[in-house]
């Protein structure tokens, strides 16, 4: 039975001492790769599970860490928070999630009452509260590691080790895919402001249209807050009166879902009469219709590097003078929301916008 083994089964199988063992287990630095693969393959063979408990009394660790967040699209959060889960598990370690209200007053008060209170070994922040410096400032000065799931701000924020994409060349890809379409009134929905990855993207839309020789209308664009609702308000300023775009890149899955909505209620085509391209490919990409185009963020893998990063730092490993910058790759994902070639949007009898 898996709950019998203890460690001294593991070191005697392995020819290693416990305090070896131990040094493995809570991935320590000072161990060399051959016997921490020794180890590793004793604590496979024998199906070893250690004692949180035990760990943590001999560790003086709690073998938690913790994941804050105040994000807006439950898709995003429920995959970064299983990739974050998954290396946890690899790992013996538990996950303590936080919900923090970004922009309160006593934010950084209460993150760290949380953290004295859990007495979590490291935190990952997502955004907006990894772009906050003050917040990142108070958990450093507790002497706790930590990682940043966001787009590097300014430079007290990019400090830190941080784990992310490309933002503005993902945004300039998907743009220079709407303009190569014959595009050329293209409306963009804005991320929340208080985001990073919010200006990035804007960043790269704006890029594109300078590349291809396009002057952004500013009456297009419209400021969202990564929520369907944001989505909604903002599809209805755009595609209501005369002068509607033919293409509307939203600035995450979830406000072109709500573009989406309103054009079907206004009895415009998707993709015939108007294009609309999103950004993460959350799940909800692919359950609405017609799916979304999208740029591929891939969340999950973010969620465990972040955490793979976090347990480094934990052990002595990570290199704290000179913080890693992971940047994963993305992907353009086309679908069915903006294969065809840009038209003139032609509204069909349907429900006025009173009724939204």
């Amino acid at each position: 039975m898996a709950g019998s083994v203890t460690i001294d089964d593991v070191a005697k199988k392995a020819g290693v001492s416990i305090k070896t063992v131990s040094r493995v287990v809570n991935r320590e630095a000072n161990v060399r790769d051959k016997t921490r693969e020794k180890v590793q393959a004793a604590i496979t063979d024998l199906n070893y599970r250690p004692n949180q408990a035990a760990r943590g009394l001999a560790g003086r660790r709690s073998y938690l860490i913790g994941l804050l967040y105040d994000n807006p699209s439950p898709s995003y959060l429920a995959n970064l928070q299983a990739g974050v889960l998954a290396t946890c598990q690899e790992h013996s370690y538990g996950l303590a999630l936080y919900p923090v209200a970004y922009g309160a007053s006593d934010m950084v008060e209460t993150v760290q009452a949380w953290i004295k209170h859990t007495g979590v070994d490291g935190m990952i922040l997502t955004p907006p509260l990894s772009d906050s410096a003050s917040l990142l400032s108070a958990v450093k000065a507790l002497d706790m590691p930590v990682v940043m799931v966001s787009s590097p701000g300014p430079d007290e924020v990019a400090a830190v080790p941080a784990v992310m994409i490309d933002e503005k060349e993902a945004a300039r890809q998907m743009a220079m895919h709407l303009i190569g379409a014959g595009h050329i009134r293209i409306g963009f929905i804005k991320g929340h402001p208080d985001h990073y990855a919010s200006e990035h993207r804007y960043a790269g839309f704006s890029a594109a249209m300078d590349e291809a020789g396009l002057k952004i209308d500013v009456s297009l664009v419209k400021q969202g807050h990564f929520d369907f609702e944001s989505g909604l308000k903002a599809g209805e300023e755009l595609l209501s009166g005369d002068g509607c775009p033919t293409a509307v890149f939203a600035s995450n899955d979830d406000m072109a879902a709500g573009v989406m909505h309103v054009a079907h209620r206004l009895g415009l085509n998707i993709p015939g009469d108007l294009a609309v391209v999103g950004f993460d490919d959350t799940p909800l990409s692919r359950q609405i219709w017609p799916s979304l185009t999208t740029v591929r963020q891939p969340i999950r893998l973010i969620g465990e590097r972040a955490a793979e990063i976090l347990l480094e730092e934990i052990g002595g490993s990570g290199n704290s003078k000179d913080p890693s910058l992971l940047q994963l790759d993305f992907e353009l994902k086309m679908r069915g929301s903006s294969t065809a070639k840009a038209g003139t949007p032609k509204r069909k009898a349907g429900p006025s916008m009173r009724s939204l």
